[in-house]
Parts: C-alpha cells; sequence; structure tokens
C-alpha cells in the first residue's frame, strides 16, 4: 500500500513533523549561516560546448541526487526549524531533440532545531517510491548552462485535479488513505520528548521546481524551490490536530540540490551510502 506513494513526496511527507513543536520545546537553535555550502571555487567549465543538441548528449546519463529543503514553521509555541536530507539517483535522456529529468528517492532524513522531537518514516516506502519523468527546459546565460525543471504537482492522500488548491474539508469524499492504516490521507509518525508516540494524517498537493546550473560534465549544482500546499486532516492527539504552515527558507543557499555523474550500476541507497562522503558534503547542522 505503501508502495502508492507518489516520487518524491516523501521529503515534504517528513516536513509536516517541522510542525509539531508543542509544550516540550525547551531548546530551540537557531539557522545556520548560509549558504549550506560554498560554491565560489566551483565554476562552470569553459570548456563546455555551446552547440545545444550537443550538450544535452553530454548531461545525458546517471548521476547520484543530493538536495536539502530547509523550512521554518512559525504556528508552533516555538520556531520549528528542519532539514530535510533526500538521497536518490537523476536521470537526463534525450527524446525527440528535447531533455528530460527523471528522479528517484531512496533515503530521506529529518534535521531538527529541537532535540526532543524525532519522527519516523519507514526506508522501504522511500526506495519503494516511483521514477517521474518530465521535460526540462534548457538554455545558455551568463556563460553556463542552465537547466530548469518546472513544477509537476502532484497529489498525496487525496485524489482529484491536481492543478487545483489543495481541499480544505475533512469531510471531502475524495480523501484517500493510501498507507492503507484505516486514517485519511497519509500518517506521519513522531515522538516527542522520548515517551509520547503519535501520528499527524496529512494530505498535500507538492509542486518543486529545480534550478540548476551545469559546472562540468559530471557536476550540476543548484537549489530546490517549493510552493508546496499541506493541510491536516486529523491527528492521533487533540492538541496536534491543528493547522500549521511551513514555509521555506527563502535563501536559495539554504535550498541546495547537488547532482553527481556515477556509475550506472549504482542505484540503491547501500550503494550510495558507501560513496556518500566521496560524492558529497556534510549534512547540515544547527548550532
Amino acid at each position: 500500500m505503501k508502495k502508492l506513494i507518489a516520487s518524491g513526496i516523501i521529503i515534504l511527507i517528513l516536513a509536516i513533523v517541522a510542525s509539531v513543536g508543542y509544550g516540550v520545546a525547551s531548546s530551540t537553535l537557531p539557522w545556520p549561516e548560509g549558504p549550506l555550502y560554498s560554491i565560489d571555487d566551483a565554476d562552470p567549465s569553459a570548456d563546455l560546448p555551446e552547440d545545444r543538441a550537443e550538450m544535452m548528449e553530454i548531461i545525458a546519463g546517471h548521476y547520484a541526487h543530493y538536495d536539502v529543503v530547509s523550512y521554518e514553521d512559525l504556528t508552533t509555541r516555538s520556531p520549528m526549524r528542519t532539514f530535510i536530507v533526500s538521497y536518490g539517483f537523476t536521470e537526463f535522456y534525450v527524446e525527440d531533440g528535447q531533455l528530460y529529468q527523471a528522479d528517484r528517492f531512496v533515503h530521506a532524513e529529518q534535521i531538527l532545531n529541537q532535540k526532543n522531537t524525532t519522527s519516523r518514516f519507514a526506508g522501504d516506502s522511500v526506495q519503494a517510491i516511483a521514477r517521474r519523468s518530465t521535460p526540462v527546459d534548457m538554455e545558455f546565460r551568463d556563460g553556463a548552462w542552465r537547466i530548469y525543471r518546472p513544477e509537476t504537482p502532484t497529489l498525496l492522500g487525496i485524489s482529484g485535479d491536481p492543478l487545483q488548491p489543495l481541499s480544505r474539508d475533512r469531510d471531502d469524499p475524495a480523501l484517500l488513505d493510501p498507507d492503507g492504516d484505516g486514517n485519511p490521507g497519509v500518517t506521519v509518525s513522531l515522538n516527542i520528548a522520548g515517551f509520547l508516540d503519535a501520528e499527524i494524517y496529512i494530505t498535500r498537493r507538492e509542486i518543486f521546481r529545480n534550478h540548476l546550473t551545469v559546472y562540468s560534465p559530471d557536476l550540476i549544482q543548484g537549489h530546490v524551490e517549493d510552493i508546496s500546499e499541506q493541510f491536516v486532516v486529523g491527528a492521533s492527539h487533540g492538541f496536534l490536530d491543528r493547522p500549521s504552515n511551513n514555509q521555506q527558507h527563502p535563501d536559495p543557499g539554504m535550498n541546495p540540490l547537488i547532482l553527481r555523474r556515477v556509475d550506472p550500476a549504482i542505484d540503491s541507497w547501500e550503494e550510495l551510502r558507501e560513496l556518500r562522503e566521496d560524492l558529497f558534503p556534510a549534512t547540515p547542522a544547527f548550532y
């Protein structure tokens, strides 16, 4: 049943946990100074061709995917800030003169600025999500090749038209139970202060954009832009059953995306984890 969860949505499911920060939030930490990673020494290669067709063929390939999306929720008793860190694989391929991007996630982590709240999400659910492909825009601008992956709105926990605003009706007959636990929407499990296990039930309209720059045939970097919607349809405890307002940190440097070309044979989290330190910088942390 969890295999019904759509590609990429796992990352934002975890973000809802950042909205709980109630009562026991005794120690909140500020954002680290941005950007999270410096790319000052990673100038786009001057050897890349300016011919579009040739460049698409160069870009085509299999990449290890790493991104961090930073969120803040000011509706909680104390500001809840969180990094959602995701790993996966991105494929670029050319079809009928068009460049396509296909993303598949294999692992997700959450880093909170409150030590007493943790989330739990099954790793096999992340690895089971299907690949999603979309055409991307590519242009040579300001001396570098830029890639823009437009949003592909996707509904989670509810059926309907993903191009329309997310329903705010708790009795909407379109509500689904994609994880099959008998509760509406998707269930997010969490633990507060080490003793309280709880659940929140949500629906989402996931809307992501990628802004990328090609630095070399083996390195593409940029940032993630999130304009998603979410709605709490219920919770296991009354104090959790309330609206949340997760907002993405506006600084692109706090929402980095890094793609590094790897051997196509590398396609699992177990394999990627072995290469993680060689491919990507250290995960961010709060002071």
